[in-house]
């Protein structure tokens, strides 16, 4: 029988990201059954004295610098995560799992690239110690966007906490007046982005009709927001999940293979702040928005040619001109990305999925998302739902 180790999780649980983390953490326990876990609640409640805890190893964000101090020289198998480094220092051997931040900021870019805007632009931070995760989804936004010839404009401010929130809110009011209009913007991360909306609100400028913003997380705060926030699904359980059977490794004394280890993010989750296609086009714009809020409800191309007193082959060619794909595609596109969405968020039998989407039946939609994800719609529930959730068949 294996012995059961004491491992110690030292998060920073008041933050969205480090929960998500905990939930792999905890995931992987589940699997294994002989880990005797210590988690506190409160930050600043921690071991007391590391170099004397009788554990056997340790999961650590070092953006905490006391914590990291702490355990400088200690003999214990350690894993660091964090969001930008920190105070992680190469030289202590320590395995070191991290979310892939240039992929988050490439797959921003390529989801507003999607809605066709021709301009962007990137809010972020003043960079610290612990916050590198900004300038490396900048990097990766920006440096998508070279890829199609496309610029970005960029804003960190002077002020970074909520003790100078007034004049921080001043400075981006201004700063969003002055960009070119319509415009695609990645908030660093969702609460940078619910900024962005804020402000956009004081400038009188619409979201997503002059501004379509997504931010970094999918924090709970999303659905709140006005307009609920589009946002990228980090893969924060992913992080928990590797940086336990890392350590479970290091415990079993065998050493990692690299010290770095990065996570892709899981998707884009979209919502109402970026649901909108931009085009030139005054009739396809039209349609376009028809499409957005009525595909769910079995919208037909002839209906919707009909509506807009053109022939069905006219918009076809207009549509095809405008955004590279037929009146049906573009039905079928938004209606896959609302079935997605409540595959990975909800706990609905696939018929009533289907259904929610706009689908005719079971059937077509799984046949839909074989061709598009290559799975099958409960492989796809499976791999981007966190582990323990329930499923309804």
């Amino acid at each position: 029988m294996r012995k059961r180790r004491k491992v110690a999780v030292i998060l920073q649980l008041w933050q969205n990201y480090d929960r998500g983390v905990l939930s792999g953490v905890a995931a992987y326990v589940r699997e294994r059954r002989n880990w005797s876990v210590f988690v506190e609640e409160v930050e600043h409640q921690r071991i007391p004295n590391l170099r004397e805890w009788d554990g056997d190893g340790l999961i650590i964000n070092f953006d905490n610098r006391s914590v990291a101090q702490a355990v400088q020289g200690i003999a214990k198998p350690v894993v660091a995560l964090g969001g930008g480094r920190g105070w992680y220092d190469e030289t202590s051997g320590f395995p070191y799992v991290s979310t892939d931040d240039e992929a988050i900021g490439r797959l921003a870019a390529e989801h507003l690239l999607e809605r066709g805007l021709k301009q962007f632009a990137f809010c972020g931070y003043p960079p610290n110690r612990s916050n590198a995760w900004v300038a490396k989804r900048a990097a990766g936004f920006i440096g998508r966007l070279a890829q199609d010839g496309f610029a970005c404009k960029t804003f960190q401010g002077r002020y970074a906490t909520a003790q100078h929130w007034e004049r921080l809110q001043a400075e981006l009011v201004a700063w969003l007046r002055r960009l070119p209009l319509p415009i695609g913007l990645l908030g660093c991360y969702d609460y940078r982005a619910r900024h962005v909306l804020e402000a956009c609100r004081t400038a009188g400028l619409m979201v997503p009709e002059d501004v379509a913003v997504i931010g970094v997380d999918n924090d709970l705060v999303c659905d709140l927001a006005d307009p609920p926030l589009t946002s990228v699904e980090q893969g924060r359980f992913q992080i928990g999940y590797t940086a336990a059977s890392l350590l479970d490794k290091l415990m079993d004394k065998k050493p990692p293979a690299k010290l770095w280890h990065f996570i892709a993010p899981v998707g884009v989750v979209s919502r109402q702040s970026t649901d909108l296609i931009y085009v030139a086009d005054r009739e396809v714009a039209q349609a376009l928005r028809i499409i957005r809020l009525e595909a769910s409800r079995g919208v037909q191309p002839d209906a919707i040619a009909a509506r807009l007193q053109l022939s069905r082959s006219t918009l076809d060619k207009r549509f095809k001109s405008s955004i590279g794909r037929p009146v049906d595609a573009e039905i079928r596109r938004v209606r896959l990305e609302r079935a997605l969405d409540l595959l990975a968020r909800a706990d609905l039998p696939l018929r009533k999925v289907a259904h929610e989407a706009g689908f005719a039946n079971e059937q077509y939609m799984s046949a839909v998302i074989g061709k598009a994800c290559g799975c099958t719609p409960l492989q796809y529930r499976e791999e981007h739902r966190p582990r323990g959730a329930g499923i309804v068949v």
